[in-house]
C-alpha cells in the first residue's frame, strides 16, 4: 500500500461538500492511481475513522488558453472521492 499522505492528496471544501459531511460523507482529491481500497484504508489510518463505502470519480483537464496567444494548454486531470463513513465524524479544521 502507498504512503497514505500520497493517496490523499486535500479535502475539498465547498458549500455542497459541507452540507454532504453532515451525512457523514467527506470529499476528498485523491491520487489519479489509487484504488477505492488504498482511499479507504488511507481515510481510516489518517482520521481514525470507519469508513463504510468509498466512491470514486474521475476528471478530465478543461483546456485552457494562455493570453492572447494560439497556445492551448490543458489543466491535469484528476480524481475525487466520496467516502462514507460507518461512524463518527472527521474534524477537517
Amino acid at each position: 500500500m502507498k504512503n497514505a499522505y500520497k493517496v490523499i492528496i486535500s479535502p475539498l471544501i465547498t458549500e455542497k461538500n459541507n452540507d454532504l459531511a453532515n451525512q457523514d460523507k467527506y470529499v476528498f482529491k485523491v491520487d489519479r492511481n489509487a484504488g477505492k481500497i488504498e482511499i479507504g484504508r488511507a481515510v481510516e489510518e489518517l482520521f481514525e475513522v470507519k469508513v463504510k463505502s468509498v466512491n470514486v470519480m474521475n476528471y478530465n483537464g478543461k483546456p485552457k488558453r494562455a493570453g492572447r496567444s494560439a497556445v492551448v494548454g490543458r489543466r491535469a486531470n484528476w480524481k475525487k472521492a466520496v467516502v462514507t463513513l460507518a461512524e463518527g465524524s472527521i474534524d477537517l479544521f
